[in-house]
Formats: C-alpha cells, sequence, structure tokens
C-alpha cells in the first residue's frame, strides 16, 4: 500500500513523468536519423518493443509480487491508475509503429513529433496554467499548449527539411488543430500515446493530400 501512495496522480505536475515520455522521444528520434533503416523495420522494432511491454504489464496484473517489484523500480514514472492497469509505454511504441506503417514516412515522425513534444507541454501547462476545464481532466490551456506546440514542431520540421511550400502555414494550423483535439481523447479512457500519433497521422495525410506538402 505505501508504493501505491507515492505514485502521482494524472492531476498531479510528475516532471519526472514528463522528462521520461520527453527523453524517450527525443533518443528515437535521434536513433531514427542516426541509423539508416528503413520506416518499416523501426515499425516493427516499435511492434515488437510494444508486443513485450503488454505482455510484461500483463503478467505483472497477475502477479502481485511482481507487480510490487516493478511499481517500486518504475515508480518515479508511473501513475497512480498504472499499478492496476496497464501502463503507457507499450501504447506510446504502438502509436509509433502504428503510424509508421499507415503513413506516409515524413507525415509519420510529425506525427510521433506531436506526441514526443506536445504531450508533456499540454500536461505540464494544464497543471500550472489550468483554468477552464474542458473535462475533468483537460483544460482549455492544456488544449491550447498542445496546438502551439504542434504548430511550432511543424514550422522546426518544415525548416529542417527545406521543405518549401506556399500552403506550409495552412498545413501546420489544420494539423495542429488535431494535434492537440487529439490529445483531448483520453479525457474518455482513450490512452493518448496511440490517438495522439495515430490520428494526427490520418488527419495529415488528409490535408497532405489536399496541400500536396510531401
Amino acid at each position: 500500500m505505501k508504493s501505491e501512495l507515492k505514485l502521482a496522480k494524472r492531476s498531479e505536475l510528475h516532471l519526472m513523468r514528463r522528462f521520461w515520455h520527453l527523453f524517450c522521444g527525443v533518443v528515437c528520434l535521434i536513433s531514427y536519423y542516426s541509423f539508416s533503416f528503413e520506416a518499416k523495420t523501426w515499425a516493427i522494432v516499435a511492434l515488437i518493443v510494444a508486443s513485450l511491454g503488454f505482455i510484461l504489464d500483463f503478467r505483472r496484473l497477475k502477479s502481485p509480487e511482481l507487480n510490487e517489484f516493478l511499481t517500486k523500480c518504475f515508480g518515479p514514472i508511473m501513475r497512480r491508475s498504472e499499478k492496476y492497469s496497464f501502463s503507457g509505454l507499450p501504447f506510446y511504441a504502438l502509436g509509433a509503429s502504428l503510424s509508421l506503417f499507415l503513413f506516409k514516412e515524413e507525415i509519420a515522425i510529425l506525427a510521433i513529433s506531436f506526441l514526443i513534444f506536445a504531450d508533456p507541454a499540454a500536461s505540464i501547462a494544464g497543471v500550472y496554467l489550468g483554468r477552464d476545464r474542458l473535462f475533468p481532466n483537460k483544460t482549455l490551456q492544456g488544449t491550447i499548449t498542445a496546438f502551439l506546440v504542434c504548430f511550432i514542431v511543424c514550422l522546426v520540421y518544415f525548416w529542417l527539411n527545406n521543405i518549401q511550400s506556399p500552403n506550409i502555414i495552412i498545413f501546420a494550423f489544420f494539423g495542429s488543430i488535431i494535434g492537440a483535439l487529439s490529445e483531448l481523447l483520453s479525457a474518455f479512457n482513450i490512452d493518448d500515446n496511440l490517438t495522439i500519433p495515430v490520428v494526427s497521422g490520418a488527419a495529415l495525410s488528409a490535408f497532405n493530400y489536399w496541400l500536396l506538402i510531401f
């Protein structure tokens, strides 16, 4: 019981978890660009990580001893609700894997970048600045932050990849709206580690068909 009380609630700042989320994502992006593997290869790697994560979670939820041990090991980055349910890691890897399988490489990386940067930023803003509730665990301020970070991510991605088009601002604007809305879906007990890259990737693909950015 003591270990459970030490775990952070969803409504708390939980900086260690935010840092871990960001750190893992940035390391994965650096690895992606450092090694010349095909996107589908990375998709398979992420799917393997997701599968192992689900298997480990399933095992620990069936074994109180294993659950207690892993909770003590990963307590600084776990939420209180995750002690008796699946953790965010396998959904994080699954969301990245599905994006790389389903969408063009450029769009998949952009959608995954929404997850890496906008999700923790929205959470921090929601805790620090949140005043206007959209849902019990979502605020207008967090959603606006998610939109702004997604928009910046788009512009930085275009700049780094020397993508020039008169439609990039329109693409970034509408894509960022969907990125922010996809983060809101976790209010309905859907893990946003999955919804952000998949929903954003689908929307970005549709916008790209219209605006021809990639």
